[in-house]
């Protein structure tokens, strides 16, 4: 049975379910757009910990836990989780899955791991490989500013441009069919399109939004081209952490190409904050498309608000070390499709 339409696009045959979801976030988040939306808000972004790195750790652990409580499925019946953060050597991930025990394949695609992990469960689970599969992702203000850009002692001021690394963690619990769920009944994954690296020379590590939005784009045209689709046959199409200014760039390079986007659009990096947080332009992070998704998208599917979200999030492929360099940050995107079944 043929599973790839077009160039770039994948059909999910037998429609992976999504059983469950969860998010962990910290106050600022907490206190944003979707408050209310999130299983569990910190008090203290060291969640206890002796260090932001163990704290981000602890976080992503929890989400994972939650994520299988809610589904009634003990993490050792959890088949594979894809997972990955923003730190060096994906530590977050690396150690939470040696704590957590289930069968880990280790993901990096910066901001835009969420979709990535979604994707390739999706796969695993379509083709028959693993089944329930957990998919995570995860950022910390704290551990990704001291690695990317400045000590926190300086208290830099931030630019125009800049966003805020979300403090959250993000998991999703995919699975086939026939596994019941007392959490979400109608979510499945129908499509999804691998994105490609574009770099269109931005070196401004302050300036993510403008390094990702044309990733974005290209990533767009590519689903609706692989499957004929036009963008209003889908009621939210949603990128990760373009940010303000990412955000309205995308709109400005979609209306060259001919695709209108307003009025079902929404980036999460530039709703999760609310105005009067004063974050500059919005939030980023591999976990800021992930407990957006997780505490407020899938449930707005589930009451039947939308019915089908093209779903992408966008990641920055730099490094400190390239950043130091003076290289330019290339961009990708990866789409999947969250449809509605009565």
């Amino acid at each position: 049975m043929n599973r790839r339409i077009g160039k770039r696009t994948l059909l999910f045959r037998s429609e992976p379910r999504i059983l469950s979801a969860s998010a962990v976030v910290a106050k600022n988040e907490g206190d944003g757009a979707f408050s209310g939306r999130f299983d569990l808000v910190l008090d203290d972004d060291k969640f206890g910990e002796d260090s932001f790195e163990k704290a981000e750790c602890k976080m992503f652990e929890t989400a994972a836990l939650l994520a299988c409580q809610k589904a009634c499925i003990a993490p050792g019946d959890v088949r594979a989780m894809l997972a990955g953060d923003l730190l060096n050597q994906l530590i977050t991930a690396n150690y939470a899955a040696r704590d957590l025990g289930i069968p880990y394949l280790g993901l990096y695609g910066a901001c835009s791991t969420m979709a990535e992990s979604l994707l390739l469960g999706g796969m695993l689970v379509d083709g028959g490989y693993c089944s329930p599969v957990l998919c995570c992702a995860s950022s910390h203000f704290s551990t990704a500013e001291r690695q990317y850009r400045y000590p926190l002692e300086m208290g830099t001021t931030a630019p125009p441009t800049a966003q805020r690394t979300v403090t959250g963690s993000g998991a999703l619990l995919l699975s086939a069919q026939d596994v019941p769920s007392p959490v979400f009944s109608h979510i499945v994954l129908t499509a999804a399109t691998i994105g490609r690296v574009v770099d269109l020379g931005i070196t401004d590590m302050n300036n993510m939004g403008a390094a990702m939005a044309p990733a974005c784009c290209d990533t767009i045209l590519a689903h609706l081209e692989d499957t004929g689709y036009s963008e209003d046959e889908f009621d939210l199409i949603v990128s990760g952490d373009l940010g303000v200014f990412g955000s309205e760039m995308l709109i400005e390079l979609a209306k060259k190409k001919d695709l209108h986007l307003d009025g079902r659009y929404l980036d999460c990096g530039a709703s999760i904050f609310l105005p009067e947080q004063n974050f500059s332009c919005g939030g980023s992070g591999a976990g800021c498309s992930a407990v957006v998704l997780a505490g407020e998208l899938l449930g707005r599917i589930e009451r039947n608000d939308v019915r089908r979200v093209l779903f992408l999030a966008t990641g920055a492929l730099m490094s400190p070390t390239s950043g130091m360099q003076g290289e330019s940050i290339p961009g990708i995107a990866h789409a999947v499709v969250l449809e509605r079944r009565d």
